[in-house]
């Protein structure tokens, strides 16, 4: 007994190991506790928070509380000035209701901004994690392809993609996903090689963990947090990425509303009326700053710095 007791001292199960692994002090094991309180600590970050969770109401909730149908147009209701009765935010060359479309508008831009950005940051984490933890043959392979898309510019590669397809909704998705994928990956690979040299993945595999769950327990959620942070800051640049793309006509076509196709509209017309193209372009301005501050706070949140 006494013998089978010394060796239980001396070779503990792996179990036991893991779980005094779970005690390492990274972002992915801080309190959520905690990370609520940094995270609110960020005024900028909390405000901005608060005004997308409104946009996103403001979209999806458009069917219901938008005052008029987006595409029907007025000739008599033309440049109808903000604070005209039935139109608080007038009306464009169209005579269409402003606030309508930009309600309507944000149900596709905020699509563009969130759908490619998440198909991207899968692509890219995987593809990251295999190279950054396979190393090797396969990290040259994925890397020298990932390279090949990095070398052009995102808004020309973007344009070539959606140039090459039909114009439409899809297409703008698309376009914007393969772009990102590179940055998204190489970011990914980066955080993979600095967790896996560090002394608890050693420790892990002395333990005998496998390779999935050193991938699944320990890695992958060390990698998460920096790639969150940057995803988020991603979704106000696509969002202005997309509205190019719609602005150049390889995005949502007329007469479905979309912020950047409402300031590719009024560019026309300028001169006389300037807010038919500013007040999309601040909305697109604002959500975009409002995204960054999120990450932001986010980063900081996710920091185990700022914990000590």
């Amino acid at each position: 007994m006494a013998s089978g007791l010394s060796e239980q001292q001396a070779d503990p199960p792996a179990a036991a190991i893991a779980a005094e692994l779970g005690t390492v002090d990274t972002p992915v094991l801080q309190t959520r506790r905690w990370r609520l309180a940094a995270f609110a600590r960020d005024r900028a970050a909390l405000v901005a928070a608060v005004f997308l969770l409104l946009v996103f109401a403001s979209a999806l909730l458009a069917p219901w509380i938008s005052p008029d149908n987006p595409n029907v147009a007025s000739d008599q209701l033309r440049f109808a000035p903000p604070f005209t009765a039935g139109h608080l935010l007038g009306t464009d060359e169209q005579g269409r209701d402003m606030l309508s479309r930009l309600l309507w508008g944000g149900r596709v831009s905020l699509l563009v901004g969130l759908v490619p950005v998440v198909i991207a940051s899968t692509a890219g984490l995987l593809l990251g994690l295999i190279a950054g933890y396979a190393g090797g043959i396969v990290d040259t392979l994925i890397m020298r392809t990932l390279d090949v898309l990095f070398a052009f510019p995102m808004v020309l590669l973007a344009i070539a993609i959606a140039g090459v397809l039909t114009p439409g909704l899809s297409t703008e998705i698309i376009a914007i996903a393969v772009v990102l994928i590179p940055y998204v990956g190489r970011l990914a690979r980066t955080s993979t090689l600095s967790v896996v040299a560090m002394p608890f993945i050693e420790a892990a595999r002395a333990a005998g963990a496998s390779r999935t769950a050193l991938l699944a327990r320990y890695v992958t959620p060390n990698v998460l947090p920096p790639l969150l942070v940057y995803a988020t800051t991603l979704v106000g640049l696509m969002i202005v990425v997309g509205s190019g793309l719609s602005f150049l006509g390889l995005g949502v076509q007329p007469p479905t509303a979309d912020w950047g196709a409402m300031v590719s509209e009024g560019r026309e017309v300028l001169a006389t009326a300037p807010l038919v193209t500013l007040i999309p372009g601040l909305v697109i301005v604002i959500v975009s700053l409002a995204f960054n501050f999120i990450g932001d706070g986010l980063r900081d949140a996710l920091d185990p710095r700022s914990a000590r």
